[in-house]
């Protein structure tokens, strides 16, 4: 299979129906340009069938090694071909899947399902590109907990986890868990997400934002406010609707897919969503996860848990 290739559920299985094949994919991505040894990085290198395994035959080094050597599928229990299927419905799953669904599907028991989800998140942990630019849409929403207000303006009560939204217009979108809402702390994601040379930041009349922007650098004309409170939402090119689809997307995904999520992991659900949608346009979704995971670092399950 060639490394550009776009792949279907129908090819997925036919491609890497067993574990083998599934090693033969790996060592495509992991070693483009021909195996080279994870310890000295040599290419002097000789295969061991039988273990699937391969010897560095520098004279120095001598180490024993496969494809999954150092990765998150080093010492797995779970077949390569469920860690495929699993990242594949992960990929093509726009409002996400749930643990038990995932369960369900591969047939295994449901604390192996949650880690996987769990391991796969941390898998594509958001990585801060290029900052974002030209129109850029901010909106702040309170997830889960019961659907109250406090006092003041916009304000949940403490069942409730605030999530922040920036998104481009024609381009990215930044999902993150704040502890508040307040200016100091919108300014803060503005300063690390948005570039100095904006043209313009959209918001709602939200009476954070003006304090933010001013302690972002954003200056008087480049901010824009659509009055929601007037029941006005779209005034020419001014509105958050950009933004608010996406979280949109979000919800449903908490509440018809994960149905409840803790604060503790909210920001790697937050991740998984960011991932998906920024990507939602590449063919090569499943691919670009595969290497997000064969790069990143194992979560431990002691970790996951941990208070």
């Amino acid at each position: 299979m060639k490394n550009n290739e776009a792949i279907d559920l129908v090819e997925l299985v036919e491609r890497y129906g067993d574990d083998q094949k599934c090693r033969t994919y790996l060592e495509h991505l992991r070693w483009p340009h021909g195996i080279r040894c994870p310890k000295c990085g040599g290419d002097k290198i000789s295969s061991i069938l039988k273990r699937d395994q391969y010897n560095c035959d520098s004279e120095s080094c001598g180490y024993q090694f496969s494809v999954t050597a150092g990765t998150i599928f080093h010492d797995t229990h779970l077949s390569l071909t469920k860690w495929f299927l699993a990242t594949f419905i992960l990929c093509q799953s726009r409002k996400g899947v749930s643990a038990n669904q995932l369960k369900r599907m591969l047939g295994i028991n449901y604390r192996t399902a949650w880690y996987l989800c769990h391991r796969i998140r941390h898998a594509v942990e958001q990585v801060i590109e290029p900052t974002l630019k030209g129109t850029v849409e901010m909106d702040e929403t309170y997830v889960g907990g019961m659907q109250h207000r406090g006092k003041g303006w916009n304000t949940p009560d403490n069942n409730k986890e605030i999530v922040i939204g920036l998104r481009q217009r024609g381009g990215e979108l930044r999902f993150f868990h704040a502890e508040d809402a307040k200016s100091g702390t919108l300014s803060k994601y503005i300063r690390e997400n948005v570039g100095k040379d904006v043209e313009v930041m959209m918001t709602d009349e939200f009476p954070a934002y003006p304090k933010a922007m001013i302690g972002a650098g954003i200056k008087g004309g480049q901010h824009k406010t659509i009055r929601h409170r007037d029941r006005i939402y779209v005034d020419g090119d001014i509105h958050t609707n950009t933004v608010e689809s996406a979280f949109s997307l979000l919800k449903r995904g908490i509440m018809g897919t994960w149905h409840r999520v803790s604060a503790k992991h909210l920001p790697a659900y937050l991740d998984e969503m960011t991932w998906r949608f920024n990507n939602r346009k590449n063919p090569f979704l499943f691919r670009d996860t595969m290497l997000r995971l064969i790069n990143s670092e194992n979560l431990e399950y002691k970790e996951l848990i941990a208070a």
